[in-house]
């Protein structure tokens, strides 16, 4: 077995799933380890619910997903992980469960017992909501019509199962259990049929009459100590067992019950027959609705939107145990060596997490706290925003390098002409601002408005409390709630019991001062009262229930902003604002445009100073498009004259393929402008079929119906007009059918081939970017080649390994590396060369690891007439050191030549100044082989842009003599 540094050379992503499971990633090892990779990340693998295409949704913690595969598939592929020197990382989820269904024992024991369940603390729910109808039970949002509706048609069922003694209402795949302390209102129904079926005397009958005084006398749900709790959950169990073993032995008890049963279910042509079954359902501890009532009345913390994923309180310390104890086990065995955390904003206390999960896995294996463990978490970072310092993890998920390198490749000096563009299509002046805070309150007015409704009630029991603030009214507390919210800089802050940090009293009164300015309310002064409460410094020198209630209040706002912040920003302004796409990315700021050479390198430095392990992403399993497709649209930055001048004609060429949807043009300018960008992006290399062509149009047909749902303006999920959708499809349909008369697509392709070609230069670049700065670079999966995925579940489709394998080996059979260089550089479409890229880049990490793990970044000054079009630095350790040179903003450069941007023509006089430091007398290109001397001349050392890039578009130079 190969040994296995702790921190990460290189990952590698894996969606695992029942159509690739540990078998299949088994298979690929080798060709991982070939690549170079050091570390296999993968999604979630513990049981999540059926059918489940991403393992967000994990029903138990404690058992592997045997859709991916059985506990000896997983070994076997750890084994060989380990026989090729590669470690694995866990993606985990401690923000939330999947409930509904039947697969969850836990969420299923709440909705049996309610409050009194033994693991009501371990779900986020409001047991004692305003509304009455509620208190003390869970909503359970997931009927398709109004209950009343499905109650009267027969879909609600009472079912009995014998076997195991129980009661459960059912809906389809949902099943609901029935409170135990309830049986006798079906079971009694039995007793005088069965007195004169088997006699009163009858043993069984006796033992049934005892079970239904048992079930009764069981603890109500509303009995919440601890002993109460425990005897129910003790006694209810041995009851059914006792009726289970009672219908084993008995047939004729079986048969009464089920006749019993079926009575109670009601016939749907008599609508007053289902009274006794609505009355059996209104006393369990759930209350059963249509799925549009949870914006409005759902009180359990969900995961954003979604019904069915439910918050968990890992705060609690019995529930970390009880959700980590695999995961741990799995480290302490060395099976897992990295842990990815999934959503920590949505975390009660996320600092406090990191450090217990820090200290679990310092126990576990049996090392100090201070010893590497790589845990990297999804963090969000906005603008400016900064990882806290002091949180006990390696970096985030890299979103943060996503948005940075991504930005290399768009010309800032665009921004201007670009809005005036698209403004000029969609004939409307956008303020992102205010699409952000309009975007941002329409979630919480039909996603997220149940849980504006908790946190207002809790403001308002604080804000009755005390005389100074108990004229502050439910609703204008709502409001002012919502303004804050709305005018949020950041994702959340991390407020606590014990420390308000300098930048969270920033980002708070930032968002105050915003809806102070914004809010129509005549007395502002309640914005004062939220800030000093969202602070905690209302609850200086006051008892200890005020000053708890405040803490928690403060606590709990910071788990519904950042939702706000996902949903409002991420999953709708990023679909209705559309100057340049590609900047719509997680993470991303919609006031940026690009990112300078300078910035760049600053961030680079910032990030090898504290967080020299962060992962570095550019592609993931949530991105909005691949990097490769926004590598594409960030070439109508360099464009945007001819953009301007071809989107026009577009426009002209493609308005009688529109149709009236409520008497306007459908699509919608806007829509219009998304597709045109998109189909740039994702337009495919290989010519296409009619197969391919099928595909392709599917793809951009489904990924434009998502698109125009989540930006909620002609249709939504919630709400979908399927007139306008329907215009929309028939739209994309005629302008993607191909022939002499179509001409869109005529004029079209020529433009796209001409981007394609710019923007594959610009996903070189990236990815040797993402392979050399500092950090840990992350790979997605199938990325290697050329992907033009979108939105998912496009980006999630099947990896052809097979053709990836094929390439890759004849990449390696090559004799040398000028042999294979020509031949990669004649069909660079084909993706060898980004293949290529990467495994030659890896080797070097690989043979060097202190150079680029711990190595120094220095950025190197340009020189000559094209030095705007470079980004070049040195990696610098005891070691050695590397010279990194990658081109941007070659579409000047380029002009209509198809040609890699390399050689004297391209580069004219740009050259490379080195550092005194860095003289030496040879630099060898670890992609072409070739050596380059650097020149001495006026005291400085050059290297030319010409020689340098000669004969390859990027480059990766080794200082040889320090070999």
């Amino acid at each position: 077995m190969k040994q296995c540094s702790p921190i990460p050379r290189a990952t590698y992503r894996l969606q695992l799933n029942r159509e690739f499971t540990f078998v299949q990633a088994t298979a690929i090892v080798p060709y991982l380890a070939a690549l170079g990779i050091s570390h296999c990340y993968v999604s979630p693998c513990l049981k999540a619910r059926p059918g489940s295409m991403h393992g967000y949704d994990i029903v138990d913690h404690n058992s592997l997903n045997p859709e991916i595969g059985s506990p000896e598939d997983f070994d076997r592929f750890v084994s060989t992980l380990h026989e090729h020197g590669i470690g694995l990382i866990l993606d985990i989820v401690p923000n939330h469960m999947g409930v509904m269904g039947s697969d969850n024992a836990w969420w299923l024991d709440v909705l049996e017992n309610g409050e009194s369940s033994v693991y009501a603390s371990f779900f986020d729910i409001d047991w004692h909501p305003t509304k009455d109808e509620l208190y003390g039970k869970v909503l359970v949002p997931v009927l398709y019509d109004h209950y009343g509706v499905v109650l009267e048609s027969g879909e609600l069922k009472l079912v009995f199962r014998p076997e195991r003694g129980e009661f459960d209402v059912s809906y389809y795949d949902h099943r609901f259990p029935v409170d135990p302390r309830e049986y006798p209102r079906v079971l009694q129904r039995c007793t005088d049929k069965l007195a004169a079926k088997l006699g009163e005397q009858n043993p069984d009958l006796l033992e049934f009459q005892s079970l239904i005084t048992a079930f009764s006398h069981l603890p109500a749900r509303y009995e919440l100590s601890a002993d109460r709790i425990a005897e129910r959950s003790r006694d209810k169990e041995i009851n059914k067992r006792r009726l289970a073993e009672l219908c084993a032995r008995s047939t004729e008890i079986v048969a009464c019950i089920l006749e019993a049963v079926n009575l109670l279910n009601g016939t749907p042509s008599d609508p007053a027959s289902f009274e006794e079954l609505h009355e059996l359902i209104k006393a369990q501890a759930f209350r059963l609705a249509n799925w549009r009532v949870a914006s409005d009345d759902i009180n359990y913390r969900r995961f954003f939107d979604t019904n069915d994923l439910a918050g968990i309180c890992v705060e609690n310390e019995a529930v970390f145990e009880a959700t980590h104890r695999l995961v741990l086990r799995l480290m302490a065995e060395g099976k897992a060596n990295g842990l990815r955390i999934d959503h920590p904003d949505g975390l009660y206390d996320p600092r406090q997490y990191f450090e217990r999960l820090n200290r679990a896995i310092a126990e576990a294996t049996q090392t100090s706290g201070n010893e590497a463990h790589y845990v990297v978490i999804e963090k969000i970072l906005s603008g400016a925003e900064r990882l806290p310092g002091e949180w006990p993890v390696c970096g985030t998920t890299g979103y943060d390098f996503a948005n940075l390198a991504n930005g290399v490749f768009v010309d800032p000096a665009a921004a201007l002409p670009m809005e005036r563009t698209y403004r000029s299509f969609v004939d409307d002046e956008i303020d992102v601002d205010d699409l952000a805070y309009a975007c941002r309150m329409l979630i919480m007015q039909v996603a997220l408005a149940s849980e504006l409704n908790v946190l207002a009630n809790q403001l308002t029991r604080i804000a009755l409390s005390k005389r100074r603030t108990c004229d502050f009214t439910l609703n204008s507390l709502r409001d002012a709630l919502a303004e804050v919210v709305a005018c949020f800089p950041v994702y959340r802050t991390y407020v606590t019991a014990s420390e308000v940090s300098d930048k969270d009293v920033r980002y708070i009164r930032s968002a105050v001062a915003a809806a102070k300015w914004r809010s129509p309310a005549a007395d502002t002064s309640i914005f004062d009262f939220v800030s000093e409460v969202l602070l905690t410094s209302i609850a200086e020198g006051h008892d200890p229930a005020y000053r708890n209630s405040v803490t928690t209040f403060a606590m709990k706002f910071q788990q519904f902003t950042g939702p706000v912040m996902a949903k409002g920003l991420e999953d709708t302004a990023f679909y209705r604002y559309h100057r340049l796409i590609s900047l719509n990315e997680v993470g991303g700021d919609l006031h940026r445009f690009g990112t300078t050479t300078d910035e760049f390198h600053l961030a680079n430095q910032d990030r090898l100073r504290c967080w020299p392990h962060t992962m570095l992403t550019t592609s993931t399993h949530d991105s909005k498009r691949s990097e490769d497709v926004r590598a594409r649209i960030d070439v109508l930055s360099e464009l945007s004259g001819l953009w301007r001048i071809r989107v026009r004609e577009w426009k002209r060429f493609n308005r009688n393929h529109k149709r009236l949807v409520n008497s306007r043009p459908a699509p919608s300018p806007n829509d219009e402008y998304l597709l045109y960008q998109t189909l740039l992006g994702a337009w495919p290399f290989q010519s296409l079929n009619e197969t391919n062509w099928q595909t392709f149009c599917e793809r951009i047909e489904n990924y434009m119906l998502k698109a125009m749902r989540e930006a909620k303006q002609n249709t939504s999920w919630i709400n979908r007009n399927t007139e306008y959708e329907t215009a929309v499809t028939s739209f994309v349909r005629t302008l993607l059918t191909p022939g002499a008369q179509n001409r869109f697509l005529n004029d079209f392709l020529p433009l796209q081939h001409r981007i394609a070609r710019i923007g594959l230069w610009n996903s070189l670049a990236q990815t040797l970017l993402k392979l050399t700065c500092p950090g840990v670079p992350d790979i997605y999966q199938g990325s290697e080649l050329w992907d033009f995925s979108l939105v998912d579940p496009d980006n999630r489709r099947a990896v052809d390994y097979a053709i990836r394998q094929e390439m890759f080996q004849n990449i390696r059979e090559a004799p040398n590396d000028k042999s294979i260089i020509e031949p990669l550089l004649e069909t660079p479409e084909d993706g060898r060369i980004k293949l290529y890229v990467i495994w030659k880049t890896l080797c070097l990490r690989r043979q060097r690891p202190s150079l680029f793990d711990k190595g120094e970044y220095l950025p190197l000054e340009v020189g000559g007439t094209k030095a705007d079009h470079l980004v070049a630095f040195a990696r610098k350790a005891r070691t050695g050191s590397v010279v990194i040179v990658v081109p941007r903003l070659i579409g000047g450069l380029l002009n209509d030549f198809d040609r890699p941007p390399i050689g004297p023509q391209i580069w004219e006089d740009t050259h490379l100044l080195l550092p005194s430091c860095s003289c030496a007398e040879k630099y060898r290109n670890a992609f072409t082989g070739e050596t380059i001397e650097p020149e001495t001349a006026d005291g400085q050392t050059k290297i030319a842009i010409s020689g340098i890039l000669a004969n390859f578009p990027v480059a990766l130079c080794l200082l040889e003599s320090s070999g």
